[in-house]
Parts: C-alpha cells; sequence; structure tokens
C-alpha cells in the first residue's frame, strides 16, 4: 500500500478563529523557494463568504498539500509520486515532474494539491514538500514558522490530535474519510451579539443613504434572497480547471 511508512506521519494544524487571512504563509513559501508568480503555489489560503446580512461569515482555509495517510494521488501517479518513510510527505519523484500521470494524480487528489506551470501536455508539476529538508535541520516547515497569528502548528500528527482534537475537515470542504489527510482543523467560534441592536432598524437606515446616492437594495428582503452567484467569492473551490482558473482563485495570495 502506498499509505505505509516505516516513522511517524506529521501534519499541520489550522486553526481558522485565530487566521488573519493576511497569506504570510503563502508569501513566505514563494519567497522560500523562489517562486514566481503566476500558477504554481506549494501552499495556498483560500478565502470565500456564506450567509446573509446579520448572519454572514468569511470562511478561511490554509491549504498546502495534506500529506494524506491514504494518498490516492500516489496510487494515481503510476509510479512518479511516492510516500516517504520518515515524516510521511507525499512527495513527486524529482526525475519524474513532467510524467503525464501526474495529471491523473492532479485529478484523483481531492484538495488540488499538485500544481502545474502551464496548461501544456508535459507542463512541470509542483506540490508541498511538507519542507522535508527543513525538517532534517530541526526547524519547522517555512509556513508555519511564518505566521503571525499563530494559527498554524505542525508535528508528529498523534501529538497535534491530543494537543487540538481530531477534526479533519473545515465547513465546505470534501470529507477526509477516503484519504485520511494528516491535519488538524479548528473552525471558527460562533459569532457573539456584544451590543444589541435592532436589525431590522438598522437595515432601514442602511436603505436610506444620503446626498442622492442610490440605494442599493430596497427592502431587507434584497438581502436574505442572496446566492453565492452573487457573491464575488461564495464557494470554496479547492480544484481549478486550468492554470488561469488556479491563479484566480488564490489571486489574493500576490495581494
Amino acid at each position: 500500500m502506498s499509505s505505509t511508512t516505516t516513522g511517524k506521519q506529521y501534519g499541520f494544524f489550522f486553526d481558522e478563529s485565530r487566521c488573519m487571512d493576511c497569506r504570510a504563509c503563502v508569501i513566505a513559501c514563494l519567497d522560500w523557494y523562489d517562486i514566481p508568480a503566476g500558477p504554481v503555489k506549494l501552499a495556498r489560503m483560500f478565502s470565500w463568504e456564506s450567509g446573509t446580512y446579520p448572519a454572514t461569515k468569511l470562511h478561511l482555509l490554509f491549504a498546502p498539500c495534506y500529506h494524506c495517510a491514504n494518498p490516492v494521488c500516489v496510487d494515481a501517479a503510476n509510479g512518479a509520486m511516492f510516500k516517504e518513510a520518515k515524516y510521511g510527505a507525499v512527495l513527486i519523484d524529482p526525475a519524474q515532474v513532467k510524467n503525464p500521470s501526474l495529471r491523473a494524480a492532479e485529478a484523483a487528489c481531492p484538495y488540488g494539491a499538485i500544481a502545474f506551470d502551464s496548461d501544456a501536455p508535459d507542463a512541470t508539476a509542483f506540490k508541498c514538500t511538507m519542507c522535508v529538508g527543513r525538517l532534517e535541520q530541526g526547524k519547522l516547515p517555512v509556513c508555519v514558522a511564518a505566521c503571525p497569528w499563530r494559527a498554524l502548528d505542525f508535528g508528529p500528527i498523534d501529538t497535534l490530535t491530543s494537543k487540538y482534537g481530531t477534526n479533519q475537515q473545515l465547513e465546505g470542504m470534501p470529507s477526509p474519510s477516503t484519504t485520511s489527510p494528516a491535519v488538524v482543523f479548528k473552525p471558527q467560534m460562533a459569532k457573539k451579539q456584544l451590543v444589541p441592536y435592532d436589525q431590522s432598524r438598522a437595515i432601514q437606515l442602511m436603505i436610506q443613504r444620503p446626498f442622492g446616492l442610490p440605494s442599493p437594495f430596497s427592502s431587507a428582503s434584497d438581502l436574505s434572497s442572496v446566492t453565492p452567484s452573487d457573491v464575488g467569492r461564495g464557494t470554496l473551490k479547492l480544484k481549478a480547471t486550468s492554470t488561469s482558473d488556479f491563479i484566480r482563485n488564490t489571486q489574493n495570495d500576490e495581494s
């Protein structure tokens, strides 16, 4: 089985309630590996919105490769990928980065962790390496070390689960049951209304724009009829259909 290792399985922890969407993790990764702006990112941050006023929510997701215990990408890669033994990292064979089978591996991965530098058949494939070289030096993955809000942690997955629990899925993500990703998530804390106010009255006041400006909506029902297509990013889209689609989905990473 491709999931067999002789060492510990290492993984990530992401605390959505602490994340400020600063993208320092992604920028640090791009800088450390000297990756130019474009379709190649080894780590990604996704943000999307749901709900309607006053119950709106901004979702955040840190998405490198989750180095699954059962990596279906390895099984689909026809020998171009492997799961290394010491840390449980899922890696592309450096001699196989242009192997066409990596397209099948990309399709199999539910998290869209494999990126290509173009849409050409002979495009070069890239993915998160868990910073194995840094681990060998006793250092953290660069994304984790760069997080100023301490929203990320890294270590043996059994240590992470003992500290943070066993939740492997945030809202909007695919089920972890097939691949068993080496990640633990802490979702956002529920919102609390700290200052009581009349929500209906607030909506009426927002309709009344001064100086002759047009009103953005005419009734409270306009707010409750919002669909995901009305929002710039109304759903999580982990898997891209092309390099341009990938750039569009992760464009905030370069802001």
